[in-house]
């Protein structure tokens, strides 16, 4: 990553997100990502149930019932105290990321923005990349078994633009921009909603002390992690692989010492 180019980010904040899908469409035309299904799930208004490979924006919809004290009898008629949670997932760009672990072709590389990118032309669908992922967001193309997902438009930053998802986006749920500033600005939005008595607003993937060093695309939520599908404490799988290695290579010399020490012996 080049030192003088800030690291680029989204800042995602829920509290707004108002479910419209333009980020979905937006990140489609321009990516040129194919379609994925047009039928409803049966799980509220979502056709997409979560990122995948034609997948890199997938708006959540989540009905939940909000605690109420001493419903009366026409607030159980009328189905109790329903709220809508709406939120627009994607890839989260990890500073400790567990799919550039993997590749053994070099496809996914660090972009100069600290975006993770995969190159699909030099991409040999080995799939090692889909495991490595904390958050189960890349995946491999049926048609072609390559890996795919979210670019964070790097052909667009690179010119000055912002994001498809973000530009579409009609209240400024999806924000852009250098990953410092977005975290200052997440902040205070999450002092503004619990000042405003939205208790449960909180942040996620903003930490760059967590599992895997903070997200380059974090979020304010407003309820639990798992509520929206989201690991709780989200470790990158390939943290311990340099401690693996040394133990392998100690096993192989205690096993080659071994072996000479017995040959010795039968002397």
């Amino acid at each position: 990553m080049d030192m003088d180019t800030p690291r680029m980010g989204f800042f995602t904040d829920t509290s707004v997100c108002i479910g419209c899908k333009a980020c979905e469409v937006a990140c489609k035309e321009w990516n040129l990502v194919p379609e994925d299904g047009l039928n409803l799930t049966g799980m509220s208004y979502d056709n997409t149930v979560g990122l995948s490979a034609d997948t890199w924006r997938h708006v959540a919809f989540i009905e939940q019932r909000k605690p109420v004290e001493n419903p009366d009898a026409l607030a159980m008629a009328a189905g109790g105290d329903l709220q809508w949670l709406m939120a627009s997932d994607v890839c989260k760009h990890c500073t400790h990321a567990g799919c550039l672990d993997v590749c053994p072709t070099g496809s996914l590389f660090r972009t100069e923005f600290g975006t993770v990118v995969v190159q699909e032309d030099i991409c040999n669908g080995c799939g090692y990349c889909v495991p490595a992922c904390p958050y189960g967001v890349i995946d491999r193309r049926e048609e072609d078994g390559r890996a795919w997902k979210c670019t964070l438009c790097y052909d667009r930053i690179s010119g000055g633009q912002e994001p498809a998802c973000a530009k579409a986006c009609p209240t400024d749920s999806i924000q852009f921009g250098p990953l410092d500033e977005l975290r200052e600005r997440a902040a205070l939005r999450v002092s503004e909603l619990q000042g405003a008595g939205v208790t449960e607003a909180r942040l996620y993937g903003e930490d760059p002390t967590d599992g895997v060093g903070g997200d380059g695309a974090f979020f304010l939520l407003l309820a639990e992690p798992e509520v929206y599908g989201l690991p709780p404490d989200p470790v990158v799988p390939t943290r311990d692989l340099g401690t693996m290695w040394r133990q392998v290579g100690l096993a192989a010399l205690t096993a080659v010492a071994g072996v000479a020490l017995a040959f010795g012996v039968g002397r």
